[in-house]
């Protein structure tokens, strides 16, 4: 019986990358085009939402969303949900329908075959081994958020290898970004993610993922020197709290 589960396991994991490459490459040819200039964008990221929805449900995932009433549009917000597993990236796209942002993510997802292309054309890539990297990062970030775009950092910076960690500690560079461009935090909880598509390869399996869209934190008048680890620690605590009384084993 436990052979048989892990068979099908397998087949539905691969079916994951598959409709990755089959979902994207039929357009490509448009996406090439809408990646080729920063004023086209918008229409870039409107695909992308629903590419994101369009993959949670082929793979037998459902997205219920308590907080969107949180999220006031021709608002610029950076983005900061805990990790916990690859289809963190489809959820974002799917929650922020109305809110244009790039991610700030691991160049390992590049190596991704089609996806990877259009991910490196239009995200922020940090290589966390690289000191001239994580610096490259705050100029590419800043230049975004001067064009009106908002932005998601996944601010424990990767998946915990132990999956028993509820939310690991944070990086500063979300925190000292919202506060150089004074743009609120919306600290997002992911709490099902983990056990239904989790890093460990054999386990897992289609259900309801739930999250939560929290109530945005303001930065105005606040600074990098003074305020940052204080307003690093409020999220970090709203987050974990929260994660603790509602994240599914």
């Amino acid at each position: 019986m436990q052979l048989l589960k892990n068979i099908g396991i397998v087949f539905w994991r691969i079916w994951f990358y598959l409709i990755m490459v089959l979902t994207v490459l039929p357009i490509s040819p448009l996406l090439l085009f809408l990646t080729a200039s920063d004023k086209t964008f918008n229409y870039f990221f409107k695909i992308a939402h629903y590419w994101g929805k369009s993959i949670l449900f082929l793979m037998g995932f459902k997205l219920k969303v308590e907080g969107k009433e949180n999220l006031k549009k021709h608002t610029n917000y950076m983005f900061t949900p805990n990790h916990t597993s690859m289809i963190d990236i489809m959820t974002m796209l799917a929650i922020a329908k109305h809110h244009p942002f790039v991610f700030v993510g691991k160049i390992e997802l590049a190596k991704i075959p089609i996806f990877g292309f259009f991910y490196r054309r239009t995200m922020i890539l940090v290589d966390r081994n690289n000191k001239e990297s994580r610096k490259a990062v705050f100029d590419q970030a800043n230049q975004r958020l001067k064009k009106g775009l908002s932005i998601c950092i996944f601010p424990e910076g990767m998946v915990p290898a132990d999956q028993s960690i509820i939310l690991n500690e944070f990086k500063s560079g979300a925190f000292v970004l919202a506060l150089e461009h004074q743009i609120p935090i919306i600290p997002i909880s992911f709490y099902d993610n983990k056990k239904h598509f989790s890093y460990t390869f054999l386990s897992g399996g289609p259900g309801v993922l739930n999250a939560k869209i929290h109530k945005s934190i303001p930065t105005k008048n606040l600074s990098v020197i003074e305020d940052r680890k204080k307003l690093q620690k409020q999220v970090y605590e709203i987050l974990y709290h929260d994660l603790n009384e509602n994240m599914s084993n």
